[in-house]
């Protein structure tokens, strides 16, 4: 009989202590659950077969992501690792909206959301100087106020942005300022998408403290290539924007991309936002609601509407691939997807917490 009523005694200690743990989990170490089930990161190398369009792609920051997930074993985990703690902000921003007004009970912490306020990224100009193709101080100062324009929403064009939609466009509230500028002369005509202008042993220029600086390096790429970007979770090192010589800020050797907007595009993939159009079919997006499905990229200065996917394209996007001066909007979606890398926890949060 005794040892019966011990073992009962067991039990209910051990039931109670189960309970009490279970009690004891905060909401901060409560996950939120997400669907992860659309998340990729491998795309096509040319994204620009489909379009038909004849110049080649305007953006290599998609087959540099390809290249470094090859090189890097555990880059795609630390990828999927931010998209999970990017959805889940934005879902806990979505049910804090929801439940805004209902009583909160006491000891009730509310879930992490997207960082909330103004943002300053300081910014580090690194340049490979080529005599043909020079990099002025108007140059550098013109693309600091376009970064600053757009996104601030401030570009003038963007009263063009058709009523439809209207009411996603966002001001994501970064400023950026100028921190510093280097120089180092260089006879490369064409440095490639390999990272070599980010490394002084390659004959570039070291990356200036990544944690705190937007570094940008500006040189001749080729190939076809006005620019791109390291995704948030690669390594310090090369951590950055690349932009051709000629398509930095105002710039008339530029043509139709000498407006600066390729800075805009690129800092957005930094940022981690991917294509528009999703670098894929209709069924594979940029893991952003607010931005029409499509399967395929779009150039020059289209009309309105530009139907691909059964639904009217964004051309004026940023993130798209159209002409500087015909790109001119984020979207509200995009800008969660921003502000969820400097939150608590996010990748670029060192940004925020100097």
């Amino acid at each position: 009989m005794k040892k019966i009523i011990f073992s009962m005694a067991c039990l209910a200690l051990i039931l109670g202590s189960c309970q009490k743990n279970a009690n004891d989990i905060t909401p901060e170490q409560q996950e939120i659950a997400v669907d992860m089930s659309d998340f990729y990161v491998y795309t096509s190398d040319d994204n620009t077969v489909k379009s038909g369009h004849v110049h080649g792609p305007k953006c290599g920051s998609m087959t540099v992501l390809n290249r470094q997930l090859k090189e890097n074993p555990g880059l795609e985990n630390r990828l999927y690792a931010i998209e999970k703690h990017t959805r889940q902000l934005i879902a806990a921003k979505s049910s804090s909206s929801t439940n805004k007004g209902k009583p909160v009970k006491p000891g009730d912490t509310p879930d992490p959301t997207p960082y909330q306020g103004s943002i300053t990224i300081p910014v580090i100009i690194n340049i490979l100087e080529d005599a043909n193709h020079p990099v002025t101080q108007a140059n550098i100062d013109s693309q600091i106020d376009i970064l600053n324009d757009d996104y601030n929403d401030l570009n003038p064009a963007t009263g063009a942005v058709p009523s439809e939609f209207n009411n996603a466009i966002a001001n994501v509230d970064i400023t950026f300022v100028l921190a510093g500028i280097n120089r180092k002369v260089s006879t490369k005509t064409s440095w490639g998408t390999n990272d070599a202008m980010k490394l002084s042993s390659q004959g570039g220029i070291d990356a200036t403290d990544p944690s705190f600086y937007l570094n940008f390096w500006i040189c001749e790429i080729g190939g076809g290539i006005l620019g791109y970007a390291q995704f948030p979770g690669g390594a310090l090192a090369t951590d950055g924007v690349v932009i051709g010589s000629d398509y930095f800020g105002r710039n008339t050797l530029g043509g139709q991309y000498g407006y600066g907007r390729t800075a805009t595009h690129e800092v957005g993939h930094w940022l981690n936002l991917r294509h528009i159009w999703g670098d894929g079919n209709c069924r594979q997006d940029d893991f952003v609601t607010d931005t029409p499905g499509s399967d395929q990229a779009n150039y020059g200065c289209p009309s309105y509407p530009t139907v691909n996917c059964r639904s009217n394209d964004m051309t004026m996007n940023y993130m798209d691939y159209v002409d500087d001066q015909c790109m001119y909007m984020f979207t509200n979606g995009q800008n969660d997807r921003i502000r969820a890398i400097f939150a608590a926890g996010g990748e670029r949060e060192s940004f925020v917490i100097q």
